[in-house]
């Protein structure tokens, strides 16, 4: 169940089909409400670090888009959001057949709007959170050809 007008969801279903990283891993918009996003992964074997982990990278970006499009759920029409800045802390390594990210918003401000994300890898039906992501989203307005 999501708290979001249809319009809000096929633009922001959209716009994540529009990222090449997430369609490049295979990542999937698996669950979108109003201030909270779900993005899902498989471990690609391209995105894996020399001992055989999904690498920091793909780690981050997946906390840094679920957090963004959590932001942009709580966006009025006509604008998008940008990262201004976002922090990682690292818990465990990236095992498991995917992962897990759950972005929220934590307050929505007119100019800055605190985020965070968990990331967890999962394997047989077993979770362990991996990842914990803090960063701040700044709304931008969207740019047409006529401005």
């Amino acid at each position: 169940m999501t708290d979001l007008s249809e319009d809000t969801i096929t633009k922001i279903r959209a716009s994540f089909a529009a990222q090449s990283l997430m369609t490049l891993i295979g990542a999937d918009m698996t669950r979108l409400a109003n201030g909270s996003c779900q993005i899902t992964s498989p471990i690609p074997d391209s995105m894996r670090q020399q001992h055989g982990f999904g690498h920091a990278a793909l780690t981050f970006g997946l906390g840094d888009t679920a957090a963004g499009y959590a932001a942009l759920s709580v966006m009025p029409e006509g604008h998008e959001v940008l990262t201004a800045e976002i922090k990682i802390n690292l818990l465990a390594p990236a095992t498991g057949d995917r992962l897990v990210a759950e972005g929220r918003v934590l307050r929505k401000g007119r100019r800055l709007i605190p985020v965070e994300a968990d990331v967890w890898a999962e394997q047989d039906g077993k979770r362990i959170l991996i990842a914990k992501v803090l960063g701040t989203m700044v709304p931008v307005p969207i740019r047409t050809a006529a401005t």
